[in-house]
């Protein structure tokens, strides 16, 4: 397997471009540390190439019908289920996730690119009434044009999938920038999107040193959106850039999710689900549960329940079929985790379980729980972005509401109660851009994902996704005599 990703390409024009000529990265195995492949870094010039590509590549494929675009996405949904155990192996190589994980995200890629192709279908524009006989009013729906893409390492499938789908399903044409920590990934969507027979230059996918790729695509008159999905501060620069050239911009940003868990839930399932959402991806995950508030009647009940499901769980590499939680990305998450711990431990929080960087190959790190958390600990304001989480004691649902709400972020949110009343009550204060009722699954192909505050703005998935990579025109038409 390692072989098939060893020697990376790019896609630029609808040609794959290997290493010749261009500096090379070397892509590490997680759970190693080992080097499983060569990624080549575009040129200045092959960013010219993708952009002048993807400019005449929009002229056409704006045009097509949308039936015709829809048909190349399900087709190349279909090629990655077909190729999923492969691909899996793949992601897994080069993310450290769990194999398990590894193939439902895939699953969940070729499910975004059949939804994503249904829903522009459903595109529709409209007939406005007007005040005078004879005339008519019509709102059109058209592409916006060119799209720069910027995706994470967390989720080398899905995010990429989200933007992806959209802007072809819309008539956008795509350049897409994913992590150089896991490319293969992207790569293996461009390459099932080729094989459906996507037109040369409508995708294109390009690595190489983030702030040089994003400035260039950014600043070309070429491209007229731009989509990130990373952290606040590199998201507020990518916002800077594209409003320099007034271009629409979507950015799902970081979170730091607070977890509301009151004394009439049903706990078992409660802890159950928080642990397996906690430590999915080893708590990389943008939607993560870190802050669980917990009402005080229950606090001890639900934490010493929490921390015997986290010492059943078995970590180790993802390509072990046993391995509950893989390694994290690199070695600077593992630094950032024990700093945030050492932080939290010096001001008085207790680890309850975990807290340590085993001594073993890769980068891995214990899943860990803290309680007694002063409000002044770093990882109370900061994402970890890791396998940590923070239990919180609560008095009152008003102290609940205005701790869930207390930081800049506003991605997700979780609320665990049987009592209706509360949940239209907080379903309407918790600020945040979704909300999981008694349970953690918020993201599917058919809904809005995105985030308010310093989460960012807009979404993907649903009719929300679509409509943000396409205009709206007005055209009032009146009789010609």
């Amino acid at each position: 397997m390692t072989e098939m990703i060893r020697d990376l390409e790019l896609y630029v024009a609808g040609e794959w471009l290997g290493a010749q000529g261009r500096r090379i990265e070397e892509v590490i195995n997680p759970a190693t540390g080992e080097t499983i492949a060569r990624l080549p870094h575009a040129t200045q010039a092959d960013l010219d190439r993708a952009l002048t590509a993807a400019g005449a590549a929009f002229d056409r494929w704006k045009d097509v019908s949308v039936y015709e675009r829809a048909k190349i996405l399900r087709q190349a949904a279909g090629l990655l289920r077909e190729r999923i155990e492969a691909l899996a192996l793949a992601m897994t190589l080069e993310q450290g996730k769990t194999i398990g994980e590894s193939r439902i995200e895939l699953m969940g890629a070729a499910d975004i690119f059949e939804a994503t192709a249904e829903e522009a279908c459903r595109a529709y524009g409209r007939i406005v009434p007007t005040r005078q006989s004879g005339w008519r009013q019509t709102v059109l729906k058209q592409p916006i044009g060119v799209v720069a893409a910027f995706t994470p390492w967390n989720f080398p499938a899905l995010i990429p999938a989200r933007k992806i789908a959209s802007s072809l399903a819309a008539g956008c044409t795509c350049i897409i920038k994913p992590s150089e920590e896991t490319p293969a990934t992207t790569l293996a969507l461009a390459a099932a999107l080729h094989d459906a027979g996507l037109p040369a230059g409508v995708l294109n996918v390009v690595c190489g040193i983030p702030a040089e790729v994003s400035a260039q695509l950014i600043a070309s008159p070429v491209v007229r959106k731009v989509s990130f999905t990373g952290s606040v501060p590199v998201g507020r620069h990518i916002a800077a850039l594209a409003a320099a050239g007034v271009k629409r911009c979507t950015l799902e940003l970081g979170g730091h999710a607070p977890v509301l868990v009151f004394g009439d839930a049903n706990l078992d399932a409660a802890v159950r689900l928080s642990v397996a959402s906690k430590f999915r991806n080893a708590g990389q995950v943008c939607v993560s549960p870190t802050r669980f508030l917990i009402e005080r009647s229950v606090y001890g009940k639900f934490t010493d329940a929490f921390v015997e499901a986290v010492r059943a769980l078995r970590c180790g590499p993802g390509t072990d079929p046993q391995s509950q939680m893989g390694p994290l990305i690199n070695a600077r998450r593992v630094s950032a985790m024990q700093k945030l711990i050492a932080d939290a431990r010096e001001r008085g929080a207790t680890v309850a379980i975990g807290g340590e960087a085993p001594t073993r190959s890769g980068f891995f790190h214990q899943p860990t729980v803290l309680t007694d958390l002063p409000d002044d600990a770093q990882i109370m304001h900061d994402e970890p972005f890791g396998p940590v989480a923070l239990m919180i004691p609560f008095d009152t649902e008003a102290e609940a509401l205005r701790r869930a709400n207390e930081l800049p972020f506003g991605l997700a949110a979780y609320l665990f109660t049987t009592n209706a009343d509360r949940v239209i009550r907080l379903s309407e204060q918790i600020e945040s851009g979704m909300l999981g009722v008694n349970t953690f699954q918020i993201a599917t192909p058919e809904t809005p994902f995105g985030g308010v505050k310093d989460s960012g703005y807009g979404s993907e998935g649903g009719v929300e996704g679509i409509d943000a990579y396409l205009t709206t025109k007005f055209v009032a038409q009146a009789p010609s005599s």
